[in-house]
């Protein structure tokens, strides 16, 4: 347990509030664990000042000990209502446990190192410790959010925090609720927009999550891809051509592409769209956190245009288990005019008894929901709350991070930036004596694996382009083959930016290697 509670505590060095500790770990009333846990090195100057040079610190928070806290609370909570005697059907015995537990804990050593700035693949990172202590409180009573009779504590929270989700974006009256994805977030928006334009089809970005293409299928609606700009957008031109056809009821338009981060032009989406009647879908579940970012000062700052357009669209996705520092499955869908709730009504003769207010369930086609996501992101906006000093802080050092990493590269006579990044994703080729396709996804799939297999890993991922879209960017490039894979980097933890030189460093050394 010692040991366990010193994986916890500031590396090296033993926090202040430690003393008298034979683990080392910081006291759970420690002021110190707060600033701790956003990453904030305390010395004798304050901030990052104190750090002394040449060691490098990771500062958590006391988890450990916020989880034990966590449990006890419940225990008094429980403790209210009389003894009672558990069943012995469920009772196992200390030495099962800790054999089928310590089976567990092997097992999950198989994993890639999501934590580490050196993981530089897919879209993964641990949720914030605040947003498992609240998980793990809220979930020992395991509150289902579908109706306040499930979930009377927990449903408050979802409504909270979805105001504070509304509000990020603009949202004035609004209707809205967590999901357990962002897939089911967009199918609740595809849905509304089949009821309320019946017999028209769905318009998507041709670099959209496939997840609408799916989501048309399940509905029974015809879905039609649009062609993006050479920077992966939708193209509003392209969109204007087939809203003129009169089939299209609903375009979805995407803030931050899972492949390469592009921020289609909502601003201008949304004009053409109402030029034709059409409602407007944003599907922001990897991008939306980054409005916080819209029109702010230096380098991390955005262009407000999109991101202030999101407020006058019909819907919006956004999923806290990526950029809101959740675990999964944390999805939200908003919209715009609450009188869509009609599209939800059904009855349910054994539940929303106990009060006469909206029930969560009755404005989802979800039914049983956790309470305890609601709890985990109520707790996390109260220490990180979603605006430009707060979360927006974590999400300027990832943006930062590419953006520095896009410089190391495009000065590189080993890799190739595919194009500019907009948000926190980098995509890069290498640069092969030829220069052709085939080549470029040899040694990008080579680079991939060999990564993974060095004393020190880096762990990257590919993303598969086509011959055409390269051949927008890089004329040069023979295409000897309909497409290839390159390299994507998705820079997620706040922690990449300091760690870039170093990537940058590894891969192109992976780089080398590939081209013999």
């Amino acid at each position: 347990m010692a040991r366990d509670r010193q994986l916890l505590a500031p590396i090296p060095g033993r926090h202040p509030c430690a003393e008298g500790s034979a683990s080392g770990s910081p006291r759970p009333s420690c002021p110190g664990l707060v600033t701790a846990a956003l990453g904030v090195t305390e010395g004798a100057a304050g901030g990052r000042a104190g750090r002394p040079a040449g060691r490098r610190y990771r500062f958590r928070m006391d988890l450990q000990g916020w989880l034990s806290s966590g449990v006890a609370a419940i225990e008094e909570w429980q403790d209210g209502f009389g003894p009672y005697q558990a069943d012995p059907s469920l009772l196992v015995t200390g030495e099962r446990f800790a054999e089928a537990f310590g089976e567990l804990t092997g097992r999950l050593r198989n994993n890639y190192p999501f934590f580490h700035p050196s993981y530089a693949g897919q879209m993964l990172k641990p949720p914030h410790p605040a947003a498992v202590a609240g998980y793990l409180a809220a979930m020992l009573i395991n509150p289902n959010n579908h109706a306040l009779d499930g979930g009377p504590a927990t449903g408050q929270m979802e409504k909270e925090t979805v105001a504070t989700l509304a509000a990020m974006f603009g949202l004035g009256t609004h209707l809205g609720h967590l999901t357990t994805s962002g897939t089911i977030a967009n199918l609740e928006a595809l849905y509304v927009a089949r009821e309320t334009h019946p017999g028209l089809g769905i318009a998507y970005s041709e670099e959209a999550h496939y997840t609408h293409a799916r989501m048309c299928g399940v509905l029974g609606i015809e879905g039609t891809p649009v062609p993006a700009d050479a920077a992966g957008r939708m193209d509003p031109g392209a969109l204007d051509a087939l809203l003129s056809s009169g089939r299209i009821g609903t375009v979805v338009a995407t803030a931050g592409t899972t492949g390469l981060g592009a921020i289609d032009p909502v601003h201008e989406v949304l004009a053409v769209a109402r030029r034709h009647g059409a409602r407007v879908h944003v599907d922001a579940a990897y991008g939306g956190f980054f409005t916080l970012l819209a029109g702010q000062p230096g380098q991390a700052g955005l262009d407000p245009a999109p991101w202030r357009a999101i407020a006058g669209c019909d819907s919006v996705v956004v999923d806290p288990h990526k950029h809101g520092l959740q675990p999964y499955g944390c999805g939200a869908i908003l919209f715009k005019d609450p009188e869509v709730g009609r599209f939800y009504l059904h009855d349910s003769p054994y539940t929303y008894f106990t009060s006469d207010e909206l029930h969560l369930g009755e404005i989802s086609l979800e039914c049983s929901r956790a309470g305890a996501a609601a709890a985990a992101l109520w707790l996390t906006f109260r220490l990180l709350p979603p605006a430009p000093d707060g979360l927006g802080r974590v999400l300027a050092e990832c943006r930062r991070a590419a953006l520095d990493w896009a410089v190391l590269i495009a000065e590189s006579a080993r890799l190739e930036l595919y194009q500019p990044p907009e948000l926190d994703i980098v995509c890069y080729y290498p640069v092969t004596p030829g220069g052709a396709l085939s080549e470029i996804d040899g040694a990008s799939v080579s680079m991939l694996g060999n990564g993974m297999k060095q004393d020190r890993p880096v762990f990257l991922s590919t993303l598969r382009v086509t011959a055409a879209g390269m051949a927008r960017r890089h004329p040069g490039i023979t295409a000897d083959r309909d497409g290839a894979r390159i390299l994507r980097s998705v820079l997620m933890k706040p922690e990449a930016r300091g760690y870039v030189p170093e990537l940058h460093a590894r891969v192109e050394r992976l780089a080398a290697e590939a081209a013999g």
